[in-house]
């Protein structure tokens, strides 16, 4: 009785890692990515329109570090579904 009991756990807690699309440990990496991705994409684009605009490249690449800060921190959040589950 107790192997069988085992048996089903195991089961139960392998599908239960799963996240909502199937994904090991919760986490949703590629939603993360699709979801910072246009964000991403206007800060570089930025970046690119400021070193074709003429200005001196100093600024171009002082507005880069906290366009990727940016970016990196809110696909933490959208992979680990931070939050999830507050109302």
């Amino acid at each position: 009785m107790a192997a069988s009991t085992t048996e089903g756990d195991s089961e139960t807690a392998s599908s239960g890692d799963r996240g909502p699309l199937g994904e090991e440990g919760g986490r949703n990496r590629k939603r993360a990515f699709l979801a910072v991705l246009p964000f991403l994409a206007i800060g570089l684009a930025d970046v690119v329109l400021l070193l074709f605009w003429g200005i001196e490249p100093l600024w171009a690449f002082a507005i880069l570090p906290p366009i990727l800060f940016c970016s990196v921190l809110a696909w933490i959040v959208f992979s680990t579904d931070f939050l999830e589950g507050r109302t």
